[in-house]
């Protein structure tokens, strides 16, 4: 594509973003957005074909987007401390998903849900899906260094990111933005779920 094309699309994901997430799915129109971002309207259509497939780029987008600002943790040398490994990627996936946008994003797929299911399939495959495999990857080689006693990463993967994600997500989801914890208070829930994942499946040493 070229970077004229590109910057046309970047431009209308941008316009499309702003317009889904301030005013709702019903109410934004190709018109709208083609307005906005300085697009002719047909040039829209070229590159997305549809108001919905537009919609779906931009949930795809903006979560894988979300999902790669998360940064890998280090390698664990044999005699290092489980914990801050855990604990910085943690810290790092609840920061990220108590973001104004992403959670105003959750809300608008979620008010999709009935006409569009594959918006949320999107959403959950590329965001919430891909962090729990993620932190998977980590518990399995913190198991494999003799770090944690566990028969199935995935699985205590998904417990402990229900321990840490559980309650705020849902505070934020369905009380709004006020409700969004601050630094401490994420670093707090992180902390208490790992005492209770780690009380589970630590050796002993920890």
């Amino acid at each position: 594509m070229r970077p004229s094309s590109l910057q046309k699309r970047e431009a209308a994901l941008l316009a499309a973003e702003r317009q889904f997430l301030s005013t709702g799915y019903e109410s934004v129109t190709m018109d709208s957005i083609a307005k906005e971002c300085g697009v002719a309207k047909q040039t829209l259509y070229s590159h997305f074909g549809s108001k919905r497939a537009l919609f779906l780029e931009l949930v795809t987008a903006k979560t894988v987007a979300t999902r790669r600002a998360v940064p890998s943790p280090p390698a664990l040398d044999s005699a290092g401390d489980p914990r801050p490994l855990l604990r910085a990627l943690l810290i790092a996936q609840l920061t990220t998903v108590m973001s104004p946008s992403v959670l105003s994003l959750r809300r608008l797929v979620i008010g999709e849900l009935t006409r569009s299911p594959e918006l949320a399939a999107a959403l959950y495959e590329q965001g919430p899906r891909r962090a729990i495999v993620k932190l998977a990857e980590l518990i399995a080689e913190l198991r494999d260094a003799g770090a944690l006693r566990i028969d199935d990463p995935e699985r205590a993967a998904s417990q402990l990111n229900w321990l840490v994600m559980g309650e705020p997500v849902n505070r934020a989801m369905l009380l709004g933005d006020t409700a969004i914890p601050s630094a401490p208070e994420i670093e707090a829930q992180v902390d208490s779920a790992l005492e209770v994942f780690f009380a589970a499946f630590g050796t002993g040493g920890d």
